[in-house]
Formats: structure tokens, sequence, C-alpha cells
């Protein structure tokens, strides 16, 4: 059986072989180039959950009341806990999670900086449109992943229901004054368009992203009317997130 080589820790100890739940390593990654994929994809998803953390920590100073302020820090909680598992599965795989974050840094901190909310209930709607929609790619790039890597990254993606809470309280602002509604509505879908852009653009700029989407002879991809029918779930899923705040996409 392969194994697939991994630093060894500051003691000199062997680091384990990565192995699946049966204790196989799994036979993909024994292929140099899909553990580059698996590396670059769960350091962009690690990253974006803290960069998420920080933002709903920020957001969370826009709140009207105390409540509201602790239930967007639960929230914060949720995604700052996702980051340790994800950080020891690129561990495993050899490489260093600082380093497999750092070139997803400043794209994800360019598209916060360009889509910041000016007000609470923009922050509420970009929580929910904006993570929704990376879980959704991240889910369909996790269909091309081994049955370990995607448990992890579907279990990464998990909001414990506390979206349950923007809801609510964007569809009461909604009916308390629906001129909100017009704007937020707006909103949404500028947060479309930049979410895709900005998923388009960082598979376009790492080479291993893009070839693990297309697949190889031993493994599925995406072809062009697979793509396009991958983004088309992805606007689908979109207008279902903005009909469910009571907001038209």
């Amino acid at each position: 059986m392969t194994e697939i080589a991994q630093p060894a820790p500051p003691d000199g100890t062997p680091p384990p072989p990565v192995t699946d739940s049966l204790g196989e390593v799994p036979v993909a990654f024994q292929d140099p180039g899909y553990r580059a994929a698996v590396v670059d994809l769960i350091g962009a998803i690690a990253y974006g959950e803290i960069s998420a953390f920080d933002r709903l920590a920020e957001d969370a100073r826009l709140a009207p009341s105390l409540a509201d302020k602790l239930a967007l820090g639960k929230m914060a909680t949720v995604q700052f806990n996702h980051v340790e598992p994800l950080l020891a599965r690129i561990t495993a795989l050899g490489a260093e999670p600082m380093q497999a974050m750092a070139p997803f840094v400043k794209p994800f901190d360019a598209f916060h900086a360009k889509t910041a909310p000016s007000n609470w209930l923009e922050g509420l709607v970009k929580a929910y449109v904006g993570d929704g929609l990376a879980a959704d790619f991240y889910r369909e790039v996790a269909a091309f992943l081994d049955a370990d890597t995607r448990d992890l990254v579907i279990a990464s993606l998990v909001d414990s229901g506390h979206s349950d809470f923007v809801v609510d309280r964007v569809r009461r602002a909604i009916e308390r004054d629906g001129r909100v509604a017009g704007p937020l509505a707006l909103w949404g879908r500028r947060l479309m368009g930049e979410a895709l852009s900005q998923a388009q653009r960082v598979v376009a700029e790492r080479d291993s992203l893009a070839a693990l989407l297309a697949g190889g002879v031993d493994r599925p991809g995406l072809d062009l009317a697979a793509l396009g029918r991958m983004f088309t779930r992805l606007t689908e899923n979109h207008a279902k997130r903005m009909a469910e705040l009571g907001l038209a996409s």
C-alpha cells in the first residue's frame, strides 16, 4: 500500500499516512495533483470560515439589540469552530495550513471589502445569501472528492440552524416597513453577481482547482454543459433563499 509522504513533526516522529475510515490510503491521494487540489480547496474553505467569523463579529456591532448581537455572535462561533478540523486535514495531507490558506487571503478580503454592508439588514442578507452561495459551490465541488474529504467539507458547511434567525429578522423588518424590500433585493442580486465572479476567479487562478473540476482519465469532471448546469443550480438556490427572506431575486 502506497503511503502519502508528509513532513515529520518537530520531535522527529514519523507522521501517520493519510488514510480513509477503513485505514486505507485513498487511491486518489496517490495522485499529487489531486492532493494539491484538496489542499487548495480546504485552504479556501478554512480561510472562508475565518473571514466569515471576522465579518460576522464586525457586523454584530450594527445589531439593534443585545439579543441580536448575541445571535450573530453565535453564528460567528459556529463558523470559527469549523476551522480546526479543516486545518488538521491540511496538516495530515503534508501541507502547512497557513501556506495553504495564504493564496485566498487577498481575494477573499477584497470580496468582503467590496460587499461591506452599510447597515444591519444588509449584513444579515449577506450572511444568509453570501454564505449560502459559498456553501452551495463547495457542495458541488465536494462531489468530485474522496469520501472522507467530502464528508469533512460537507460538515464544515453546517450552519446549525442559525440561518432561521436571519430569515426571521429580515421578514420582520419588511413587515414593519415594506420600503426596505427593494434595496435589500438589489443588494442580494449584487452579492450573487460578486460571489459568482469571485468563485470563477479563484478557480481560474488555481490550476489545481481547475483540474479538479475538469476531471481526468480516472476521475469524473465537469464539461461545459455540466458546468452550466452547476451555475444554474447555484442561481436557483439563490432565488430560493431570496424568496425565504421575502425578497425578489
